[in-house]
Order: C-alpha cells, then structure tokens, then sequence
C-alpha cells in the first residue's frame, strides 16, 4: 500500500486526483476501478463524467466512497443527436460525429469545475488523469499550473500506431500505402484511415485530438504491464517521447461483488449453466459497440452449430436491423430449435463476471476487447478471437501469439468470416484435445498475471510513488524529463 499508511514513515498528504475517462463504458468501468484503488489509498480523487453516464455505474465500493467524488457535467445538446445519447454505446453509427460535437461541449463546463476546485489551494488537485481524446482537459489543466497524465491504449496498439506519422497526408493513396506498412491485416488497416483524414462535423480528426492531448501532458500511465505485453511495452515512452508509467491491468474483484450474488445466482443463464457439465460451455460475448451485421451474426450463429459444443450467447441487435424482443429474428431459421439441447441465446443483460467465474464454462468467444479479455483470462479461460474494430485486432494478434486461442479464420481483404471457420477455431479451443491443451495452458499463463492481485496493487502503489517524486515549484509538478516506464 501506499506508504502514508505505513507506520515506520511519516504521514504524507493525500494526493488529489481528477479522472475524466472517455464516455464509453470499456474507458468509465477501468478508471473507476483506478480511482476506487487510489481512494482506497486514502487519496481524493474527482470522477468526472456525464449525468446518465454516472447513474449507470455500479456503486462504490464502500471502502472508497467517501473519498471518491461523482462529478457530473452535463452534455451539450446537440441537434439530431438522440436524446440521453451520453455513452458511445447509446450513439447510433451514423451519429459519431454529433457525439464528438457534444463531447467538445464540455470543455467549458470542465474549465468551470477546474477554475472552482483551483481557486483554493485545499482543493486544487495534484493531479489530472486526462483520456486519449481530452485535449481541452489537458489544455485545462495546463491553465491551471496542474500537471496532466495521459490516459494510455495498450501497448500493442501504440506499437503499431507509432508506425504512422501523427498527421496522414491528404492523399488517400499515399495514406492507404503508409497503412500498408503495417501488420494489420488490410480491412483493418482501412478501417483505421479514417481516424487520420475524417475531420466530420467537429472539424478535429482522431489523431489530431490524440496528438494535442499528448502534447499537453507530463507523463502517460497505461493500463497495462511489461508481464502483460513484453513484446511492445517497452517500446511505448520511446514511441510517445514521454515517460510511461504502468498502471496494472485493473482487474474486477473476482466476486464481481458489485452486484448482488443472490440476483446473479438467480439469472436464468446462471441457472442453465448449472445444468451444463463443468468446462463444458463456450461463452459467446461480442461487446455492444459495434454490433454484427445480421449475415455475420447468421454465420456465427451457424458455426456455433456446427461446431458442436455447448454454448452461452450474449446477443445484440445486429447493426441496421428491426429486431423482435424474444430476439428470434436476429437467428437464422430454425437455429434455435436445433440447437435447443446445445445452447442458449439471450438478449438481455448477463452478470458476466459470474458467468466467466462459473465451472461450466470453459472458454470464451470474445472481440477481444481490453476489459473482455481481463475478465477472460481472469478465470483462466482460453479465447476464441472475433476482433471488430479498434484495439481489438491488434489485442487479438498479441494473445494468439501468447497461445491462449485461436482467432476465427477471415478474409484479409474485407474481414468477412464464414460458419466454418467459426467452427474449426471453436472446435480447436473446446473440442480437440491437444489443442485445448495448449490453449488452456496459454491462458492460464496469463491467468498467473492477471489473478495476481499482489502484483496488481503494486502498481497502483508504484504509480503514487511516481505522482509523489515530482517536485513542486511553485504551483507547477515537475519531474525527470529521462524518466521511463516502472
């Protein structure tokens, strides 16, 4: 623990902390998670967010909440974006960039918050924790003599990314080939082009906002650790030109004891899998960002069939679609009353934690988000890898490299995937036995980093110790330019 409650050191003052994450629930659930560990530490820390945003998160734990602050900012009204559209997972596709518009809104509610909390030296914050796309919370903090740390992706996206220049010329020949130069395959380097050209209504690109929010910042911390990523870890302050400071992997308690375990024992997905034998199921999740498309869904749904192993699916409405409430329309036809003794399709919301902690489960379909592939491996399950966008491809990649699964099988010119290549990597991780050997030793490997709650708080308490080694002058932090990652 941090070394203010050590009884042979003297007391030192708390650190004040203000955390804004990105409003999307992949970025709110984790740097709640950080902020409930640093109040933990008997620290102060401001969560900032939108009003909807924040009623959706799960309760503090009671250890924290008296020093963790809930900070509302009310999102601008923005013509023909959906009302209480606050996270990313309520804005439809075609409204991204009204929800960047919005986004930008807050800069004026935010420099409102920080001119109050900084007009009083006792509650001027020691530090600003600012995500990937702030950079008017950086320039914020910069007004405010506050340093500012970068919120970082994982390594293996910035190892690939750094590839690129921060300004992609206009010229989309010129950027296809500079996206060629990197290992993603081709639909995704395409999918990322965007990101450097597409200024939309907001008239900021992605990159441009990332780029001004890195220039802005003192340092970065990345949730992440050298155990985690070897490969691309220590590649990241000399990419960034920043020092680097790993903040663990912020793992759920494993009890996911935020919810109430006698309303999750009673859920009837719960209830089936009691009936499954144990390491039996495969439990089939794709996040909700961005949904399948319904021929995707219809050849996943068939590959599960196919495949022949039990399953537990966690389905969306597929992109573009009108969907029944019993979901059936999502399904091909008659797939469930094939696959009724196989497994079960629900719509609705799952206790995911609980359902990954179950003995009947036995290995996990993923997009191989940051927070799926935690609470995967968490338990020790090994993946089969359906990557959509972002960082999944690249999270993807790393972990088939680590030998924890297989991802499913995909053209590498515009990543569409058919029902048996779903089948053969199921089939790989769940059915053959030599394979799920390997597999299953993959990720328990990796079950040994992420279970490691020992060294999990030690980053956390490594993390403060950097915060507390820059020296104030005056009304400014500053630090060891050289200085790298822990």
């Amino acid at each position: 623990m941090d070394a203010m409650f050590s009884p042979s050191s003297p007391p030192q003052e708390p650190l004040r902390i203000v955390i804004v994450p990105w409003l999307a629930f992949g970025h709110l659930l984790p740097y709640l998670e950080l902020a409930e560990r640093l109040a933990s530490r008997g620290h102060r820390v401001s969560y900032v967010s939108t009003p909807r945003n924040l009623a959706r998160l799960p309760p503090l734990r009671p250890a924290a909440a008296p020093r963790v602050d809930l900070v509302a900012l009310p999102l601008p009204r923005v013509e023909g974006l959906p009302e209480g559209a606050e996270s990313t997972n309520d804005v439809p596709d075609d409204q991204r960039e009204l929800h960047w518009t919005a986004f930008d809104g807050l800069a004026a509610p935010f420099a409102e918050f920080m001119a109050v909390l900084c007009a009083d030296v006792d509650t001027k914050p020691h530090w600003i924790f600012a995500d990937t796309f702030h950079h008017w919370v950086a320039a914020s903090a910069i007004e405010h003599k506050v340093p500012c740390a970068l919120l970082l992706p994982t390594a293996a996206v910035i190892a690939m990314s750094a590839q690129l220049p921060e300004h992609a010329p206009a010229d989309h020949a010129e950027t296809d080939q500079l996206l060629r130069l990197m290992t993603a395959p081709r639909y995704e380097q395409e999918a990322l082009a965007p990101l450097f050209t597409n200024h939309g209504v907001s008239g900021m690109s992605t990159v441009q906002r990332c780029t001004l929010t890195k220039e802005r910042c003192t340092i970065g911390v990345i949730r992440s650790c050298v155990e985690w990523e070897p490969e691309s870890f220590h590649v990241v302050p000399t990419r960034l030109g920043m020092p680097v400071v790993p903040l663990g992997l912020l793992p759920p308690p494993p009890d996911s004891g935020r919810r109430a375990a006698s309303t999750n024992r009673e859920h009837a997905a719960v209830r089936w899998l009691e009936t499954q034998p144990p390491g039996s199921v495969l439990y089939v999740a794709l996040g909700s960002e961005v949904p399948l498309r319904v021929e995707q869904v219809h050849e996943l749904a068939l590959g599960l069939e196919l495949a022949g192993t039990r399953f537990l699916w966690a389905l969306r409405k597929p992109s573009g679609a009108a969907v029944l409430d019993d979901g059936a329309d999502m399904l091909p036809p008659g797939f469930q009353e094939r696959t009724r003794g196989q497994g079960m399709v629900t719509t609705g919301w799952l206790p995911q934690m609980s359902i990954l902690a179950h003995a009947a489960v036995g290995g996990f379909l993923t997009h191989c988000g940051r927070n799926s592939l935690i609470e995967g491996l968490l338990f020790g399950h090994p993946l089969v890898m359906l990557p959509i966008f972002g960082d999944q491809g690249p999270n993807a990649r790393q972990m088939e490299r680590k030998k924890v699964g297989l991802q499913v099988a995909r053209d590498d010119n515009d990543g569409s995937f058919d029902r048996h290549g779903v089948a053969t990597a199921v089939q790989a991780v769940m059915l053959d036995g030599e394979a799920r050997r390997g597999f299953v030793a993959g990720a328990a490997k990796m079950q040994e980093v992420v279970a490691d709650t020992e060294r999990q708080e030690r980053y956390i308490d490594e993390l403060v110790q950097h915060l507390r080694s820059y020296t104030v002058h005056g009304d400014f932090a500053t630090g060891p330019p050289t200085s790298s990652s822990s």
